[in-house]
């Protein structure tokens, strides 16, 4: 009888993680690595968040909490939702959760059965697949185009709905892609999924990440025929430079959220009290900073783009949100014999000191995942070692 349970063997471990770990490896040695794996701003929390957070500890707000979330975090998360999103939800039909990726498990194991279906358009998440299958359903891959800027369309969903079928997934802006879907296409994919009985989880940790002019909408505000079949799923982590704080959140049916509800309390318990009392305030207090620092990231954004499309074998498509590229390495493959895109991305951290994520994490071969949630000095000191890297490559 094996030691560990199936549903552990069939896990693999968050390939980001391993790169950004070996990154840091390297650097507590005292090599100079120039990391792009990790998806966290570079920028420090927002001083009254942190002061909400000393203020809490002060006033000893230090014991367990609601499982769902204190009422005063969830009544400013609706007001949140309403105010930005236009979507109206009652306190009661939002969860706080242990950051977005804890929120994206419970609700697996909420509503996905055994062998259950769930549609991932790729490139995906690293965590999407193995959340899907650690509760028992069946990940089902479709492809976007680079050639479409990898926007997600419904006659991409239309290919791949079987009986099966119980949810769909989806991530916009897109991490890896940084794909932005329109409005428009939003409502006929959520029309189709109304019609079928799918469940959409949509991802919006990086709706305050768009450039270009390029509007976030969230599905769930389209109507009220889809907020029924969404769960719109959310995080401090990205906007607010708070990934180590853990604060996520879902809305949605009352049913769902009151099951994911009952995990949070039979596994974490509550999500940090300390930690929700800085939530209160990074919603409430100044937003100011955010043009700031998306400024910074357009620039970071704009200046890398360029730079992967004047390297030879190299092309990358401009993303419209969040803080990736996605450059296409085929050619850089193909020419240095490389077996795929992780032995060339073992070559680049252990030859030119860069850690980058490899496309095939992301379902997605042949390419590779820059962060540009860095300074602008890494930026360009990485993309030189990186272009001299892939140039002798080239030019052999």
């Amino acid at each position: 009888m094996p030691l560990l349970s199936h549903r552990v063997r069939n896990m693999a471990p968050s390939p980001t993680m391993a790169i950004t770990s070996k990154a840091k490896e390297m650097r507590a040695k005292g090599i100079d690595v120039i990391g792009f794996g990790a998806g966290e701003p570079d920028f420090d929390t927002p001083s009254h968040v942190k002061e909400a957070a000393i203020k809490a500890i002060e006033e000893g707000f230090t014991k367990y909490t609601p499982a769902a979330g204190i009422p005063e975090l969830r009544e400013v998360i609706a007001q949140k939702l309403l105010r930005e999103n236009g979507i109206e939800y009652s306190s009661s039909q939002i969860v706080v959760t242990d950051g977005a990726k804890f929120a994206l498990f419970s609700l697996m194991l909420s509503v996905i059965d055994e062998g259950d279906e769930v549609i991932i358009p790729a490139p995906y998440w690293v965590t999407y697949p193995e959340q899907v299958k650690f509760a028992g359903g069946k990940p089902v891959f479709v492809n976007t185009s680079e050639e479409n800027g990898f926007i997600f369309t419904l006659e991409l969903l239309e290919k791949v709905v079987t009986e099966r079928t119980k949810l769909l997934i989806l991530c916009s802006p897109s991490n890896p892609t940084g794909a932005v879907i329109p409005e428009d296409e939003l409502k006929r994919i959520g029309e189709f999924c109304a019609e079928k009985g799918i469940l959409i989880a949509s991802d919006e940790c990086y709706e305050k990440l768009v450039y270009e002019g390029e509007k976030h909408v969230s599905i769930a505000s389209i109507s009220d025929e889809l907020k029924e079949i969404t769960i719109t799923i959310n995080a401090l982590s990205k906007a607010y430079s708070m990934t180590g704080w853990r604060v996520g959140y879902a809305a949605g049916p009352s049913e769902i959220i009151s099951s994911m509800i009952k995990i949070n309390s039979q596994s974490v318990s509550n999500v940090n009290s300390i930690a929700q009392k800085a939530a209160v305030a990074a919603l409430t207090g100044p937003q100011e900073f955010l043009k700031d620092w998306l400024k910074a990231f357009d620039e970071r954004r704009r200046y890398m783009v360029e730079r992967f499309n004047s390297i030879p074998g190299v092309s990358c498509t401009v993303p419209k949100g969040a803080f990736y590229a996605f450059p296409n390495i085929k050619k850089v493959l193909e020419r240095g014999g490389f077996k795929d895109d992780f032995e060339f991305a073992d070559f680049l951290i252990e030859n030119a000191k860069v850690a980058a994520v490899p496309g095939s994490a992301f379902g997605y071969p042949g390419y590779m995942r820059f962060s540009y949630a860095t300074s602008m000095e890494n930026i360009k000191k990485g993309l030189d070692r990186f272009e001299a890297a892939v140039r002798l490559i080239m030019e052999k």
